[in-house]
């Protein structure tokens, strides 16, 4: 899972990604001290993957991972070059959902480019420009897609979609508030890879007065909630600065501290729940002497397309799947005693993997 974090300058982005990834993105009181996108890999936290590896002595542990991108605080104008314009926007096209976030706290101290603290007007800002981008994308289709649009029905129809789209987004609006018609307007659309048609999180940045009651006394979250429920979008409450102190804690140290401020989800935990939830994922588990592993996968998919995240292999000869849910394995202790009681389970091409499930492929190729 690959995500995007957008946002003005001096939202406490680039502090959110530092102590996300632990990547040491320079951070400063101010506007564009990130130049270059930062990209981090981080480790998705799942227990479960700790106990599986002790019950089968595994070599190996590897983790779910989610790659995250930090590019430079974007301001009004910056598609007309404003600040350092929106080339950065470039390296987010590929994501598969963007992490917006946004200011919810008041700081005398920290500088906020348009001078005040007004959360929607800063998100629709950055929308803007989002907009803009797409509009960029979309002249260079249609500019491509006329050439050949005479004499081919269906380039003719592409066309069409194209420039309804960029109507729609020239009267300002997102692109995933554009009516889709059909199947081939869908796949056209995924095509495109439009910033304003894909899954957001809002992070809304709070001070550590806020934190303990999930921003619930905050009017400016209480804001960027109602927003995002017109847009199908997630919210999660986070204090960027308290992640920051979070991220040079070891892990029962971290617990204390969280105790201690009252909370009990990190900011990670909660943008990989939001995140999972939003994109519709789940994850199953591979476990052995040699790995245990998670695999993230979209919910809904049989096995042959689990066994495909492997190896192609897997899918292409998939036979059946030895499955177990963690929670029987765990009670029963081992994989034999689970199979004495009957819980693991023979599955064929039509099988749906739950979350959790624990599986062995059989594949022939």
């Amino acid at each position: 899972m690959k995500l995007g974090i957008v946002g003005l300058p001096n939202v406490g982005k680039s502090t959110l990604f530092n102590s996300l990834t632990k990547a040491g993105a320079e951070s400063a009181n101010y506007p564009f001290c990130t130049i270059d996108p930062n990209v981090g890999i981080v480790a998705v936290p799942d227990e479960r993957l700790d106990k599986l590896t002790e019950m089968y002595h595994s070599a190996k542990t590897t983790p779910a991972v989610i790659e995250f991108v930090d590019i430079a605080g974007l301001v009004k104008g910056a598609s007309k070059g404003e600040g350092l314009g929106n080339q950065f926007l470039a390296n987010i096209r590929e994501v598969d959902a963007i992490v917006h976030v946004v200011r919810c706290f008041e700081d005398v101290d920290v500088i906020h480019v348009d001078g005040s603290i007004n959360p929607i007007r800063d998100i629709e800002t950055i929308n803007l420009e989002l907009i803009f981008s797409d509009i960029e994308v979309l002249d260079r289709r249609i500019a491509k897609t006329q050439r050949g649009a005479r004499n081919d029905k269906m380039l003719a129809k592409e066309l069409d979609l194209q420039q309804r789209i960029k109507a729609h987004l020239e009267e300002g609006n997102l692109a995933k508030t554009f009516v889709i018609e059909d199947e081939d307007e869908q796949a056209w659309m995924n095509e495109y890879n439009l910033l304003t048609y894909k899954p957001v999180i809002f992070a809304a940045n709070v001070g550590e007065e806020d934190i303990a009651d999930d921003g619930a006394s905050n009017e400016y979250v209480a804001k960027v909630r109602e927003y995002a429920k017109e847009f199908d979008a997630e919210v999660f409450v986070v204090c960027a600065q308290i992640e920051q102190e979070l991220a040079e804690l070891e892990d029962d140290e971290k617990k204390m501290f969280l105790e201690d401020m009252g909370v009990s989800t990190s900011g990670l935990d909660k943008l990989i729940q939001a995140s999972y939830s939003l994109l519709g994922l789940i994850s199953y588990l591979t476990a052995g002497e040699t790995e245990s592993r998670a695999w993230t996968i979209t919910k809904g998919t049989k096995a042959p397309g689990a066994a495909g995240k492997i190896h192609s292999d897997f899918e292409r000869g998939f036979i059946k799947a030895e499955v177990v849910s963690y929670k029987d394995l765990m009670e029963c202790g081992s994989m034999l005693a689970a199979k004495e009681k009957g819980l693991v389970r023979q599955e064929g091409k039509e099988y749906v993997v739950e979350d959790g499930d624990v599986i062995l492929f059989k594949f022939n190729v």
